[in-house]
């Protein structure tokens, strides 16, 4: 077994922040939650954002222009979001956690397969749980796909390419039951012996599991990890009750933290209990108050980062909150 205890450092030298850098447009249909979750960067160099609202599957240029925005009311409670190259072809995996769709499409929103809600005893009985999928992400190498149950069952369910439950993962294999397995992806190798991240939110940890589902190595330290962005050896991990952390992604120690806030107090990695010390009264919902602050985020969902090394970060804000930090 493999820890690394990540220590907080601060540090936003290497970028220029643009807050605000694109506004989420209005939507005539009341969303769910209307939140922005998800977020990456496209094989044709554009940003798919994730939204919790009507249209809520956005495309924008680098500069910021709304290519386009598809859906319908299919997303409502948008989530999850990861691409799967398939050759020249570039797909997306997207989750809603309120309907429990677990959706691969291309980039206009056609949906290319679904997955059915998964099978198991947690399902079942007069306490069972709801399935409620958080993050999904396919292995480039044999096709398998991974689901995350974070806000269910708290599961990590494996499905062959075909769509067939193949086995599931409750956290007992490596350090103990799963609390949130929130975000997952696959970090993929040169010797494709590629691996599974998984945040496992609410134990404030990351877990690594080969794609066979071995647990491999973990890190404590993180507050509320949400999900993962791979750039080179790096891993790039957005913290709920703010900042964002980048981590060496073999050895799992902190390189630099981003954009921590003096207003959300995350409580102490030694307490039991997950949640916030203190935090302004409106959070998270701080659009339009003092205590949204450039330079600092409130509550990072997801990212994704360019190949020139841009970061892009979207916030659990109603309205959405899309932040470009730009490489110097």
């Amino acid at each position: 077994m493999s820890e690394r205890t990540i220590t907080a450092i601060s540090k936003s030298d290497d970028y220029i922040w643009h807050e605000d850098w694109i506004k989420i447009p209005h939507s005539d249909v009341k969303p769910l939650n209307g939140r922005t979750h998800g977020i990456v960067y496209t094989i044709d160099n554009t940003i798919l954002l994730f939204h919790q609202s009507h249209n809520g599957l956005l495309t924008y240029s680098t500069n910021g222009e709304l290519l386009s925005a598809v859906g319908g009311d299919r997303w409502l409670g948008a989530h999850g979001l990861t691409t799967y190259r398939d050759g020249l072809e570039e797909y997306y995996w997207l989750t809603d956690e309120f309907k429990g769709y677990v959706d691969k499409v291309d980039k206009n929103g056609n949906i290319i397969e679904s997955l059915d809600p998964p099978t198991h005893s947690v399902y079942t009985g007069s306490d069972a749980k709801e399935f409620k999928p958080t993050w999904a992400a396919q292995n480039p190498v044999n096709g398998d796909i991974w689901v995350t149950d974070g806000y269910g069952g708290d599961l990590v369910i494996r499905y062959s390419r075909e769509g067939r439950q193949l086995d599931i993962l409750d956290g007992t294999e490596g350090l103990g039951r799963f609390k949130t397995p929130h975000g997952l992806e696959i970090r993929l190798k040169k010797d494709n012996k590629h691996e599974l991240f998984i945040t496992d939110r609410a134990s404030k940890q990351l877990v690594v599991y080969d794609m066979e589902g071995r647990f491999l190595r973990h890190a404590k330290g993180l507050h509320s990890p949400c999900s993962f962005s791979f750039y080179g050896k790096q891993v790039v991990i957005p913290e709920l009750f703010s900042g964002i952390k980048v981590l060496d992604a073999d050895t799992l120690d902190l390189q630099t933290e981003i954009g921590k806030s003096d207003r959300v107090i995350p409580r102490d990695l030694s307490s039991d209990t997950w949640w916030l010390e203190s935090c302004p009264d409106d959070y998270p919902d701080l659009r339009d108050t003092e205590d949204l602050v450039p330079g600092m985020f409130s509550s990072p969902h997801g990212c994704c980062v360019s190949p020139k090394g841009d970061i892009y970060v979207v916030e659990w804000i109603i309205g959405g909150r899309v932040t470009k930090l730009e490489r110097r």
